[in-house]
């Protein structure tokens, strides 16, 4: 069974956790995910991106936002609790090489998965620069991991409670104008803040990869879900990705896309806290 050896809470609906599994933690490469299943019966598979791991240790890290009724369920399990099944490494490893200046972005929950991209860039003898961006200051995560291995760390946010007071696209453009301009972007976080970053480089000329997670369901491209537009050819992000070239990507079909699954979405998780005994007199 895959243990969680432990469990700490990040923001109000975030979570981190380490899970026991040492054949993943030896063999998983930057940008991979896994699936999860709570049980091994009728659970939903849940893919999530792998936010560190360490294979001497055996161990790998998720970061984990309740938004329907699988993470919700998982937001309830502790330290000791075992999960189901946990399938990986998936998808298609990070491209990275020795580039010169690298500019990381990510937005919210996205700088996690962002995280050991931003180890291998660096280990890979880039400088790396990170621009961390949330709405509020509790909502930063990973800022320590990331100082820790930054040659330079932007925070931003929306409200300027922390850091800036400035979107991720601000920080950015000036990077790009600048007399060393990055000689590649990453960009992990809403698809709108990928969608803004990829049109910021984009005068500039600058290769920018963008990894498009939150559109995967079912994470082996049996249910089509996930499929995307990019260029002219249509993707499947579980198969083909996570990642893309952000200049290729229709950003506006994938968030038409996300949107009509936005209302089962909630009612699977309003249902949920019904059962689980957690939805308050406010929720309707």
């Amino acid at each position: 069974m895959y243990e969680i050896i432990e469990k700490t809470s990040l923001s109000a609906d975030v979570n981190f956790y380490r899970v026991r599994a040492p054949e993943i933690a030896k063999n998983r490469k930057p940008g991979q995910f896994v699936l999860i299943q709570l049980d091994t019966d009728f659970a939903e598979r849940v893919p999530l991106t792998i936010a560190d791991a360490d294979p001497e240790g055996g161990w790998i890290a998720l970061v984990v936002q309740t938004v329907g009724a699988s993470t919700l369920k998982l937001s309830q399990k502790k330290a000791g609790d075992c999960l189901g099944a946990v399938l990986g490494p998936l998808g298609n490893p990070t491209k990275i090489e020795k580039t010169g200046p690298v500019v990381c972005v990510g937005g919210g929950i996205g700088v996690a998965p962002l995280y050991p991209i931003a180890q291998g860039h660096k280990n890979a003898g880039n400088k790396l620069t990170v621009i961390i961006g949330a709405r509020t200051k509790d909502l930063v995560i990973f800022e320590d991991r990331m100082r820790g291995i930054a040659d330079e760390l932007i925070v931003v946010t929306d409200d300027g409670s922390y850091g800036r007071k400035a979107l991720v696209t601000e920080p950015l453009k000036e990077l790009c104008a600048s007399p060393a301009p990055p000689g590649e972007v990453v960009a992990i976080g809403p698809p709108v803040m990928m969608k803004f970053c990829a049109e910021t480089t984009r005068p500039f000329g600058v290769p920018t990869v963008v990894s498009l997670n939150t559109i995967m369901i079912d994470g082996t491209g049996m249910c089509g879900c996930c499929r995307v537009k990019v260029g002219d050819t249509t993707k499947f992000v579980c198969v083909d990705g996570p990642e893309f070239d952000g200049h290729q990507v229709d950003f506006e079909n994938m968030m038409l896309r996300m949107g009509a699954y936005k209302p089962a979405e909630a009612e699977s998780l309003h249902r949920c806290k019904l059962q689980l005994g957690l939805a308050g007199g406010g929720d309707g």
